[in-house]
């Protein structure tokens, strides 16, 4: 059979040479040879639809989670959704939506306003703690197409998500003397480090950045980052380097290129999460979760500075891309390795094609004419 087939090509590629090249040819099975892969091999029973908890939130929340409904729904994409109205303006998180993500293992959820002062709590510090969300991680890079100062951007910040400076312990000591406890433990500076590294290990990163201020608060950054060079010394292969806080924003907004994965405690994660969401193309296209070692819920990466932002749900002219990308690292989470794949590229030729995108992006879509352009871009 290999005998024959030599000649036919050889004959077929002679005939169409005068009127197109052989790699024009060629170019479609090659194209359709590297989409394949084998390289996931499923169990029996992986393909079973599976139960998602999704909480659509405040302001924009219900217009970029209705997106991802929208996408799921035309990718026939092997999950459903329970949803529940939770709300920031709540006392606490009603104790039905906890038993769901807890019996489903997985959460999308939309941006929770938190309001502040007043001694309301966050409903996005309450579930992390209910669930032992211990590690959040903000995955910020350049998006072909999308213009930045800086190109070469591919950081991922994994912040402890539990203590710190998050504690919530506070206290008015004497009127008008007001104290806030910075709760620093081995134990969990030893589970973030460790999930960091991991987390390197797994996805073929080369380096890890532990994010500090120990020069000035000695035993609380000092114990995490003697939690971290306990833990790199487990990890030869990958470089471990230290940077003080301050110096990481001014190093991130010259040269966020040298940056790989980073490692930080509670606070100074989410300072540096949202400067290099900004760095690489905006809040709005930076996806991100929070998990645990039994529950993850998938959000938008950044802070959502913009969930309250009235004029954008009247307009209906919110960014979905950021959950839409958030839910594509749900898919892989939930072992759906294709659907994410089809997701992802089809979000990035959106942008990178640039005939839609929504007012942060420098364009004018509406949200539901980006949720379309993605739909009509599925492979």
């Amino acid at each position: 059979m290999a005998r024959r087939t030599i000649p036919i090509l050889k004959n077929l590629l002679q005939r169409s040479s005068e009127s197109e090249s052989p790699s024009s040819i060629l170019q479609p099975c090659l194209r359709s040879e590297s989409r394949r892969s084998v390289t996931y091999m499923p169990r029996p029973g992986d393909g079973a639809p599976r139960p998602v908890t999704l909480i659509p939130g405040d302001g924009i929340g219900p217009l970029v989670t209705g997106a991802v409904e929208q996408v799921m729904e035309a990718m026939h994409a092997p999950v459903y959704f329970e949803k529940y109205e939770v709300h920031g303006h709540m006392k606490k998180v009603p104790e039905e939506v906890l038993e769901s993500i807890r019996k489903n293992k997985v959460c999308l959820k939309g941006g929770l306003v938190t309001p502040v002062g007043g001694g309301v709590s966050s409903l996005n510090v309450q579930m992390r703690k209910e669930l032992d969300l211990y590690a959040s991680l903000v995955n910020c890079f350049n998006l072909p197409g999308l213009p930045t100062r800086h190109e070469n951007v591919d950081i991922v910040v994994i912040r402890e998500n539990t203590e710190g400076e998050y504690s919530g312990l506070e206290h008015e000591v004497v009127p008008g003397v007001v104290e806030s406890l910075k709760v620093i433990t081995k134990f969990c500076s030893e589970r973030i480090a460790k999930y960091a590294f991991e987390y390197a290990y797994l996805n073929n990163r080369k380096k890890v950045t532990a994010v500090h201020k120990a020069n000035i608060m000695k035993l609380a950054d000092g114990l995490f980052l003697e939690s971290c060079r306990e833990v790199a010394t487990k990890y030869p292969g990958i470089t471990y380097n230290e940077i003080i806080v301050d110096n990481c924003c001014m190093q991130l907004v010259s040269k966020p290129e040298q940056f790989d994965v980073m490692v930080t405690p509670n606070l100074y994660g989410n300072l540096v999460a949202n400067t290099a969401a900004g760095i690489a193309g905006g809040t709005g296209v930076m996806p991100g979760g929070n998990v645990g070692a039994d529950h993850a819920v998938f959000e938008q990466g950044a802070s959502a500075g913009n969930v309250g932002n009235e004029k954008l749900v009247e307009q209906k002219k919110a960014n979905p891309v950021a959950l839409l990308l958030s839910s594509a690292m749900m898919l892989r989470h939930l072992q759906f390795p294709s659907f994410a794949d089809r997701l992802e590229t089809a979000v990035k030729r959106v942008i990178s094609e640039g005939e839609y995108r929504t007012k942060d992006l420098g364009g004018d879509s509406t949200t539901q004419e980006v949720v379309d352009a993605v739909i009509a871009a599925l492979d």
